[in-house]
């Protein structure tokens, strides 16, 4: 029966995560009301019968997972360059939020002061993981778009890492026979995590680097030495487990030239799986009466976290800076709380629970309500906020190319030429080099990624080329971008004219918009590009027609179709690129972008002798 159970919860955990998909929100919403449906609401799921003993050590080790692996995006080279602001939100500010939440915690729902601490430590924490969707679909201004993601993704691991402490501290105080005694206490606690991550760290890198460990054993490794870290710890030391994970996953970020990026994408996959299963289990446990306990004080708690915390929180971040009083009011607003708080804030209640701590029970059910506030309102009201304060950007105009080859930035070059803003992509490192020495933004990555989601600047982006040579790139791309921002938007390249009919007939390019024409395959461009060939732009007039442009450049290859001009700020010049059965053809005025044959791409100057790139 328990079988049944579990691939049920499998099953309601993908189910959940399709529909977020679908409409474009938070998973966590959707997480949570199955969690509810299932547990409180129906009683057909019962995770403490269901797991029994397991249930601590379960959630403890996912806790442990979601933790490493957000603590391997924090970059201390990243954590310098990110301003002043998201600096002090996580610092100061985060400190701030703390006492208010903790002391509002403590006066107005009178609980015990050591769950009011633990209480106001977690809620500190926002993530990327809600953070993300949110701004994609409120596309604010680029200052207040990069300090929320930062803050995100910053506070994740050091939230959680404060949470832990102040955890800590709390249960230790009163050990001893004096303050001494206590401070001595959390020391060790203190001492073991960080000596427990440091070691593990240490010895990963020494492991991959001298490649003692085979790189298909990379990713299981790594989560054996996740798990056997964290569990040692605690043994040394009572729950010192979290901050060894987290330590251990900020040393392996902070390697040079340390290869970690499958690691990085696997523990992606793994925390999806973890974070959606948890949530369903958490909110399952939940009881109609642990509900029923939070009173109406709750909703003058709520307006403390909604309406004094953050702003505080902002006020004190952003003092001193040039920060316009419309961006303030936008970040006093968004902060809504997700992931890390429910999980970190459900281990640290269970263990509570078991010492006897009282009001312990209060945790879970007051951040599952924080959390479903802050998501559900601050997703609903984003929008209309950002529009009344005037701090919502226009549409995108961005173009994100899906690989930086040689082909890619030839194009990408060509259209920056014409005062089109571009992004590039590419896994590989060598022609993320290249595309930013050419003066072309780079992601290093898969833009299909978690990581992606965190790092592209996705609310800018109006339209996806895919130009990689791998079909399968492509069609990952395709696949991806087409749902986030409509099939009309994302087109791709073929790989060469031998695959043409395989591209047309499969499932993954059925309908989708095959760049370039029946001579635009990606063998055809390099071959041409290889040889000299450049990409420049041609204007259409009354005087030279499109007829009249394939006549003289009949070996050239079209790519897109400019509308609009470069100097003009009213309007962002419209691109069309050339595809299969275009329908609508250049008309006058416009201009023609195209990748001329060796032959086309210089002029003679009869006067001097050298050579120069063609006008328009």
């Amino acid at each position: 029966m328990s079988a049944i159970y579990i691939a049920g919860i499998a099953l309601c955990s993908v189910l959940a995560q399709w529909v977020a998909w679908a409409f474009k929100v938070p998973a966590i919403l959707f997480l949570l009301l199955t969690g509810l449906l299932l547990g409180p609401a129906s009683s057909i799921l019962d995770p403490d019968a269901l797991l029994g003993d397991l249930l601590f050590p379960v959630v403890s080790l996912s806790v442990a997972v979601i933790l490493f692996e957000g603590s391997l995006t924090l970059h201390f080279k990243e954590l310098k360059g990110i301003g002043k602001v998201v600096r002090n939100l996580c610092s100061i500010g985060m400190i701030a939020t703390c006492i208010i939440i903790s002391l509002s915690a403590y006066w107005i729902l009178e609980l015990n002061w050591r769950v009011a601490a633990v209480l106001g430590a977690v809620l500190v924490v926002t993530g990327p993981t809600v953070i993300a969707p949110l701004l994609n679909s409120m596309r604010p201004t680029q200052d207040i778009d990069r300090i929320l993601r930062w803050e995100g993704i910053v506070i994740d691991p050091i939230g959680a890492l404060f949470a832990v402490l102040v955890f800590e501290a709390v249960m230790l105080v009163g050990q001893g026979e004096v303050f001494v005694h206590t401070l001595i206490a959390l020391f060790k606690t203190l001492g073991v995590g960080l000596s427990i991550g440091v070691v593990a760290g240490w010895l990963t890198t020494l492991l991959i680097r001298r490649e003692w460990l085979p790189f298909e054993l990379h990713k299981f490794g790594i989560l054996a030495l996740v798990l056997i870290s964290f569990t040692i710890s605690n043994h040394l030391s009572h729950e010192s487990g979290l901050l060894a994970v987290t330590v251990f996953g900020i040393w392996l970020a902070n390697q040079d030239d340390l290869e970690i990026d499958s690691v990085l994408e696997f523990k992606e996959d793994l925390s999806m799986i973890l974070i959606s299963t948890l949530f369903i289990l958490l909110a399952a446990r939940l009881q109609l009466s642990d509900l029923m306990m939070l009173d109406g004080d709750v909703f003058i708690f709520l307006a403390v976290v909604l309406f004094i915390a953050r702003p505080v929180c902002i006020a004190i971040s952003t003092f001193g800076s040039d920060l316009p009083l419309k961006s303030r009011l936008v970040l006093g607003w968004i902060a809504p709380r997700g992931i890390v708080a429910a999980a970190v804030g459900s281990v640290f209640a269970l263990s509570m629970m078991e010492a006897g701590v009282a009001d312990a029970e209060k945790i879970v059910p007051l951040i599952f309500t924080v959390i479903i506030i802050t998501v559900v309102l601050q997703s609903l009201t984003a929008i209309p906020v950002a529009k009344l304060l005037g701090v919502r950007q226009p549409s995108p105009n961005t173009i994100l190319i899906i690989g930086a080859n040689h082909v890619a930035r030839a194009i990408a070059k060509g259209l920056n030429d014409q005062s089109i803003p571009v992004h590039l992509s590419d896994p590989a490192w060598e022609n993320c080099k290249m595309a930013r020495m050419d003066g072309l933004p780079c992601y290093y990555g898969n833009p299909q990624s978690e990581h992606a989601e965190r790092y592209l600047p996705l609310t800018t982006i109006r339209s996806v080329l895919a130009l990689s040579p791998n079909r399968h790139h492509n069609a990952l791309g395709v696949q991806y971008f087409s749902h986030l921002l409509n099939e009309k938007n994302v087109f791709s390249l073929r790989s060469s004219t031998n695959h043409a009919k395989a591209n047309k007939d499969s499932a993954t390019f059925l309908s989708r918009q095959i760049l370039f024409g029946d001579n635009g395959a990606y063998a055809r461009l390099s071959s041409l590009i290889a040889k000299g060939g450049k990409v420049s732009a041609t204007r259409i007039s009354e005087e030279f027609s499109w007829e009249q442009y394939q006549e003289m450049n009949n070996e050239a290859i079209p790519l897109f179709i400019l509308h609009g001009e470069k100097d003009s700020d009213d309007s962002p010049i419209k691109v069309r690129p050339f595809t299969i059965n275009m329908e609508k053809l250049p008309q006058e005025g416009e201009r023609i972008v195209a990748l001329q044959p060796p032959k086309m791409s210089v002029l003679k100057d009869p006067n001097n002798g050298k050579t120069k790139e063609p006008k328009e």
